[in-house]
């Protein structure tokens, strides 16, 4: 395959060149929606077509991969929270003894009804000075990152900050779910390698050089093993004009996004904040940002642009903030 078809191969099997039916398909297939910013899984679903009916409650939000949080189809949580049991910083930093002793109190906390952090920022505050409580509490997940993944809690919907119980039975082992996992991303987001795969599921390469490979179709381009499941027999051509939402799947599943985003534009793409921009690309590669400002669309292009392109950019994004909430 040249780039070009490899662009191809990755905009069909990620929803850009045909309609997905449903969110809950979307998430499952692309194994979470990245949600940091929850907007973007709205959007992300309704510039691929999708229903997204109850999308708030259909689709469970926790922490998956580098540690960043996803939106999810509730059923795939055995496979994906069985990628990442190991310790986490909390852990780390305050040892297993302690967070399991604080892990019993937030529970008994969301068992009283109590599933805000402030309100636990409060209760814990007589028990633990100032730093413990910003670390226990922290906006980046603190004891909830181990909770998370261990299946004890999520987010008590898409759009909420608050948590609910939650009951996960029958997480496998990790070397059970990972050959799963490993074909599920490599049926959505290939043709892509082991680094890639490495970067999406935030593992080390050492967990892909024992990994059985031959089932996979493959193929070698610049001196880099691609892997993939099927190729469709008939490709859409790639669309002159495509709009991405923040942390859209198509730049952000891999370690090299050169396929889709020029060099001399990753800085203005990708903050060094680690937040990714809403974009737009002609002909397959980013060539501007969108955004929304006083409700109205804006789109700014790198370079000049032809007027039905500016127009046909326009339209798209005034199409997905104008649908309708769900």
């Amino acid at each position: 395959m040249t780039t070009e078809e490899i662009l191809r191969v990755r905009m069909f099997n990620l929803w850009l060149t045909r309609r997905c039916p449903d969110v809950v398909l979307l998430a499952r297939e692309m194994l979470g929606l990245h949600s940091w910013f929850y907007r973007n899984v709205r959007y992300s679903a309704i510039i691929r077509g999708a229903d997204i009916s109850r999308w708030k409650t259909r689709l469970t939000k926790t922490w998956l991969y580098r540690g960043t949080l996803h939106g999810v189809d509730p059923d795939d949580l055995p496979l994906l929270l069985a990628l990442h049991q190991g310790e986490t910083w909390f852990e780390r930093q305050y040892g297993r003894a302690f967070a399991d002793n604080a892990t019993e109190e937030v529970v008994r906390c969301l068992e009283d009804g109590i599933y805000s952090r402030q309100e636990m920022r409060q209760i814990f505050s007589d028990t633990y000075d100032r730093r413990m409580i910003d670390d226990l509490f922290s906006p980046w997940g603190g004891i909830f990152v181990g909770l998370a993944r261990r299946g004890i809690v999520a987010f008590r919907d898409m759009t909420s900050r608050d948590f609910d119980l939650i009951a996960v039975d029958d997480i496998p082992s990790f070397d059970d779910a990972f050959p799963e996992a490993l074909r599920r991303y490599f049926a959505a987001y290939g043709p892509s390698t082991t680094a890639d795969a490495a970067w999406f599921m935030g593992l080390s390469a050492d967990h892909f050089k024992a990994a059985d490979l031959s089932a996979f179709n493959s193929f070698e381009l610049d001196g880099k093993r691609f892997y993939y499941t099927d190729e469709p027999e008939k490709l859409p051509d790639i669309p002159k004009v495509q709009i991405l939402a923040g942390f859209d799947p198509l730049i952000v599943s891999y370690s090299d996004r050169g396929a889709v985003l020029p060099d001399e534009y990753k800085r203005a793409v990708i903050l060094t904040s680690g937040i990714c921009m809403p974009t737009v690309a002609v002909d397959g590669r980013i060539a501007g940002l969108w955004s929304i400002k006083k409700r109205d669309p804006v789109v700014e292009f790198f370079t000049s642009q032809p007027k039905r392109i500016r127009d046909k950019a326009a339209e798209q994004v005034e199409r997905i903030i104008r649908a309708p909430e769900n």
